[in-house]
């Protein structure tokens, strides 16, 4: 067999063999059916041996012919599945994300434009669920199950890590701040707050989303020696973003993890109080299922999101 075997010769002779005609199969191809028959030739004798046998009504296959027939069916289907595959990897291509409705507004989607600049081609779902988090480490909310239940590719957890059957990655560790709004330590405030034994005398914010390791103001205050003292007043929500926004408007002082309020801090709607930050044992993760991480959407977002987290 001498050089290479033409792919326009094996493509007419799997064709004809599907037709058992040559001028069946010149029709499909848009040729004359005498140009098949001397694709079909010129194969035979390069492969020197006789793949049809002529009949005075049509064409059989040989023993030979039929040996082959199969594995070359199967090798053009791979090339045609391999071209659908390139022409589609230029187009718009979704990618699931799934995450609590805090990390989404106000740690997500401020950054989000940067994601979408630097690929176009990529479009994101976000789905903001404030029913899965993890309220227990010994039953975590997050599984492989629940990801493919629901079609996620990525979630963005903070809790302890523990999601049987996934790939998890640590995202990011938080701690605990304690955040006002500005108006609040202006030099006309009628409050002060100077030390950690001001906060008596204002209202403290309390987040009480169910949600385990989430920093709460019994500790903080036993941590600043006032374990035992009640503030003035206190405003409690069962949602983190009730209870920045409140402190916004200020309504109090909130405690809070400080991933959560990096951009209310940045425009200056909220300033920290006292250079006292809680460790916090759970952290932000990045969840998928096993064997995904080769997917090139999973792998740009989780890029993206570990560069961003960095910053």
């Amino acid at each position: 067999m001498a050089g290479p075997i033409p792919l326009n010769a094996l493509h007419a002779f799997i064709v004809a063999a599907r037709h058992g005609s040559f001028s069946k199969a010149a029709d499909e191809l848009h040729v004359t059916p005498a140009a098949v028959s001397q694709q079909i030739r010129a194969l035979e004798d390069q492969l020197s041996v006789q793949l049809f046998h002529r009949l005075n009504r049509g064409i059989a296959l040989t023993d030979a012919g039929q040996a082959g027939l199969a594995k070359l069916q199967d090798g053009f289907s791979s090339i045609q599945s391999g071209v659908q595959q390139m022409q589609s990897a230029d187009q718009k291509s979704e990618l699931n994300i799934w995450t609590s409705p805090s990390f989404a507004q106000k740690w997500l989607m401020p950054r989000m434009h940067r994601f979408i600049d630097a690929n176009p081609t990529i479009d994101l779902r976000i789905s903001g669920s404030a029913e899965l988090i993890d309220s227990d480490s010994t039953a975590p909310s997050l599984s492989a199950q629940t990801l493919k239940a629901h079609n996620i590719d990525v979630a963005i957890r903070f809790g302890s890590g523990n999601y049987p059957g996934c790939d998890v990655e640590k995202l990011m560790d938080v701690d605990a701040i304690t955040l006002c709004s500005p108006t609040l330590l202006a030099d006309d405030a009628p409050l002060p707050l100077k030390k950690p034994e001001d906060l008596m005398q204002h209202t403290l914010l309390h987040d009480e989303s169910p949600y385990e390791g989430r920093p709460n103001w019994a500790s903080w205050l036993s941590d600043a020696n006032l374990s035992g003292k009640l503030a003035k007043h206190n405003l409690y929500f069962n949602s983190v973003l009730l209870a920045l926004s409140a402190a916004v408007e200020g309504q109090g002082v909130v405690l809070t993890l400080d991933r959560l309020a990096e951009n209310d801090v940045k425009k200056g709607d909220l300033v920290r109080v006292f250079d006292l930050p809680t460790d916090v044992l759970h952290a932000y993760h990045l969840v998928t299922l096993q064997g995904t991480a080769q997917d090139s959407r999973v792998r740009v977002f989780r890029e993206w999101l570990v560069n961003e987290a960095s910053i």
